[in-house]
């Protein structure tokens, strides 16, 4: 049996990953394998680190919820091969306890897809990034 649910609950569901979150969010992207869960501790090298807009995410809909604003690292941390994101609750705490989300990124594949590897000083800007509920 396969649960379905209508665009509306779909699209309620994905608003609440912001307002849950709040408004001062922050992801860093990072190389190698991501943690096994959200509460593991950080893992590999900090490659750029990005303090979101307040408002992060547009509204949910049919289905989908995409990223709002700009996205932007204007000098990265080190240069490597990305790995994995992380997106905190917070601009001021990164320390692998308050993390509310992460998935993969790598260059031309994964969750956030890089056009190349990054080099330290260089701009990162994340151009897109949606986020789709279960059950098309």
């Amino acid at each position: 049996m396969t649960v379905q649910e209508n665009d509306a609950t779909r699209n309620a569901q994905l608003d609440t990953i912001e307002s849950t979150a709040g408004a001062s969010c922050s992801m860093r992207i990072y190389t190698g394998a991501q943690p096994a869960n959200c509460a593991a501790a950080n893992s590999g090298t900090v490659l750029a680190d990005f303090n979101l807009p307040a408002d992060w995410m547009g509204a949910a809909a049919t289905g989908t919820k995409a990223k709002a604003g700009t996205w932007q690292d204007t000098s990265a941390d080190a240069p490597g091969t990305p790995g994995h994101f992380r997106i905190y609750n917070s601009q001021a705490t990164k320390d692998g306890t308050t993390a509310f989300m992460q998935g993969s990124c790598a260059v031309g594949s994964g969750d956030i897809n890089f056009d190349g590897t990054i080099t330290a000083g260089q701009q990162v800007t994340i151009n897109t990034f949606t986020l789709t509920a279960g059950n098309p």
